[in-house]
């Protein structure tokens, strides 16, 4: 009996490891990558009944096997749209947000063969066209979106050094305050130089420089950079004031670094949605149109 009450706990204790590692592992690894296995069950499925029947004169969209394989892809795209709206209730269970999103990663990858399939690579310039390339771009996007996720979280923690945006940007504020004041004894070329540096804004930099992390030559590596040059030619007294400006500028550049890092990875794990849900509407207008046109010249 002490058995079968050690073995009914040892059970227990195994069930909630694997609901623990559940809930903490990638979206990616969902349940032992079911939903993976089955887009590639589904995937080989439909791959291999397309070569293995015959339809005359040709594979197309208007045979038997295009009505299954076009009605099989809209409703999982119409399915997988609908993520956004999972995501706003938030609750556990068998189809958690977790599981949802690991079902509309892998299923949505298999709608690259059930759509072109579908089409029987009967590609020209119409809105049928459209609507397959439409799908193409939205799992493309998707694929860029996983990526970034699957990679750029784990950069954004590691260049925080556990400290938050807010923290950040009064490390900043500290290290300007305490700039303006060394930099009052310096020459007025010096000063204006550090008071440039002091003026420029990162937060109000470009996309396209928050994107790519360039900076080129800022006002405050450009102010380092002359103050460094400088002390080669000066005096004792102007050295030691150079020189506490100098360690305040480095000190400057540094911090902006670690913001203008943590804007890159932010925008990158953002940007794509700005791609992703646009095309996402667009492909479900072009279907619409592509399903209306198909049963209007039935």
């Amino acid at each position: 009996m002490a058995s079968l009450f050690k073995s009914a706990g040892e059970r227990r204790a195994q069930s909630r490891e694997r609901r623990h590692a559940a809930e903490h592992g990638s979206f990616l690894e969902y349940a032992g990558y079911r939903w993976l296995k089955i887009a590639v069950f589904i995937s080989v499925f439909f791959l291999t009944v397309y070569l293995l029947v015959d339809v005359e004169p040709r594979h197309n969209g208007g045979s038997w096997l295009g009505y299954t394989l076009g009605t099989i892809g809209a409703g999982l795209i119409v399915w997988l749209a609908l993520l956004g709206i999972r995501k706003r209730r938030a609750n556990p269970g068998n189809w958690s947000v977790k599981a949802w999103t690991s079902a509309h990663v892998y299923l949505g990858l298999s709608l690259v063969v059930i759509g072109t399939l579908h089409t029987g690579f009967q590609l020209g310039w119409n809105v049928h066209t459209l609507a397959w390339a439409l799908m193409v771009l939205v799992i493309a996007s998707g694929i860029y979106g996983i990526s970034v996720y699957s990679m750029l979280p784990e950069k954004l923690s590691e260049n925080r050094r556990e400290m938050t945006r807010e923290q950040m940007v009064e490390s900043l504020s500290a290290i300007d305050r305490q700039l303006e004041a060394a930099a009052l004894p310096l020459a007025r070329e010096d000063t204006d130089m550090v008071i440039a540096a002091l003026e420029h804004d990162v937060f109000k930099e470009g996309l396209w420089q928050r994107l790519t992390g360039r900076r080129g030559r800022a006002p405050t590596r450009r102010a380092l950079e002359h103050i460094s040059t400088k002390r080669a030619y000066a005096d004792d007294a102007d050295d030691a004031a150079q020189q506490k400006v100098r360690t305040l500028l480095g000190r400057r550049s540094a911090q902006l670094d670690q913001i203008r890092k943590h804007m890159r990875y932010k925008a990158l794990l953002e940007i794509w949605l700005y791609v992703h849900v646009p095309l996402t509407i667009a492909l479900l207008a072009a279907l619409a149109a592509h399903i209306l046109s198909v049963f209007y010249y039935w």
